[in-house]
């Protein structure tokens, strides 16, 4: 008789691959910020061009999260990866062959943003919930969004040696090719035994969407997700050109060098800061560590605005900033999980998610918005400031205890 057991993914082919996928799509997405005076430059846009762009892109990410989640969690991921690998390849192709704004935003947004909901934390993380045992499970996601850093660490350098060689349109052109490698690496984490995990509990979608939006502490970790997406994608797309617009004055930060390293060290740190947060979630209170992380920031964008601008200050700036980078993610997947359980853990956490790219749509695009009438940063860094303390804390009351229902879903 054939012996039909189905083998699970183990632990070191999830966070291998399932690592390789996040490195994939996270780290070419970090170094956008790169192309934007080349692009705007050689096309003769603004940069509120570029910066709608790419806050189009995190808009669409977050909006269509939970709908390609939703879908992961009932066909399996596997399918859903495959698609945003080409759909990613195909974005960034449409990127460098685009003259027009129009064409230019539907491929670095609609389509890019498409991809992103499919080869990016939350995918996987689900795929990492239903087969990482519970007292792993906050490790594991550490692992993948250390590796969604190490990403960023190696392709910021990477992008900025293609942009310095090839030129913005065939530096894009190669990037389109290394998304391909998502296709394949999605099929390494094709889970064999989705159907049996799938069977967990009655729940439908629609009660899990119910029991979810009325739950005090998922709200609160929704609105702390938004500072998060504002800080980060500010700071991404927006710091190379601010450190250009100091060269007057201090020409030595305005260096492309200053600015490749420093987005590089944040995706250096970044490693050490979700692996860290991973450990540390295991032991300490999660909703503690997240309201450290968001106070952390704005007392490192507070430092950073007051000292003389230099290479070093801004390096340092990167390296703390990088530590508190993307360690939110973790820990605010990981109380997800822990409150509502791993059957639609991908869906919530693409709720979740929604509300952190709404902040990254205003964190991008008000960066050039306001840049571009006022001339100065000066008031998005203020803004992400405030909002660092108010992330800090309406973080303290989430409460991490599971919840209670009749039929265990």
């Amino acid at each position: 008789m054939a012996d039909n057991t189905k083998t699970p993914l183990s632990i070191q082919q999830l966070l291998i691959f399932g690592g390789l996928m996040v490195t994939l799509s996270m780290g070419i997405r970090h170094g956008f910020g790169l192309f934007n005076l080349p692009i705007t430059s050689a096309n003769g846009w603004g940069r509120e061009t570029f910066a709608l762009t790419i806050a189009l892109q995190n808009l669409i990410w977050g909006a269509v999260q939970p709908v390609t989640g939703a879908l992961a969690d009932r066909y399996g991921a596997f399918k859903i990866m495959v698609a945003g690998g080409i759909l990613y390849a195909l974005g960034l192709a449409g990127m460098a062959l685009s003259t027009e704004v129009l064409n230019f935003t539907l491929a670095g947004g609609l389509l890019i943003g498409l991809a992103q909901t499919a080869t990016t934390y939350s995918v996987v993380y689900g795929i990492l919930g239903r087969n990482v045992i519970a007292e792993k499970r906050v490790w594991a996601m550490g692992i993948a969004a250390a590796a969604g850093s190490f990403g960023q660490f190696l392709m910021i350098p990477a992008e900025q040696g293609l942009l310095s060689a090839f030129g913005a349109q065939d530096a894009l052109l190669l990037l389109a090719l290394m998304a391909s490698l998502m296709i394949p690496t999605a099929f390494m984490l094709r889970e064999k035994d989705f159907v049996h995990q799938h069977n967990l509990g009655d729940q439908t979608i629609k009660q899990a969407l119910q029991e979810a939006i009325t739950n005090p502490s998922f709200r609160l970790l929704t609105l702390g997700y938004f500072v998060c997406g504002f800080q980060v994608v500010f700071i991404a797309v927006h710091l190379a050109p601010y450190l250009k617009d100091l060269s007057s004055t201090y020409p030595a930060v305005g260096a492309p060098a200053v600015a490749t390293t420093a987005l590089a060290l944040i995706g250096l740190f970044n490693i050490f800061g979700t692996y860290g947060s991973g450990i540390l979630g295991q032991r300490f209170p999660k909703r503690y560590l997240l309201s450290a992380i968001y106070l952390g920031r704005s007392i490192a964008i507070i430092i950073f605005l007051l000292m003389p601008p230099t290479p070093m200050s801004t390096y340092v700036f990167a390296a703390i900033m990088g530590f508190l980078w993307l360690s939110t993610i973790p820990l605010t997947n990981g109380i997800v999980a822990q409150i509502f359980g791993v059957k639609y853990l991908t869906m919530l956490s693409g709720l979740v998610f929604f509300s952190h790219q709404l902040g990254s749509f205003c964190g991008a695009f008000l960066g050039g918005y306001l840049f571009d009438r006022t001339g100065s940063y000066l008031i998005v860094w203020q803004i992400a400031i405030a909002l660092g303390v108010f992330a800090c804390l309406i973080n303290l009351p989430v409460k991490e205890r599971a919840i209670s229902r009749a039929v265990n879903a």
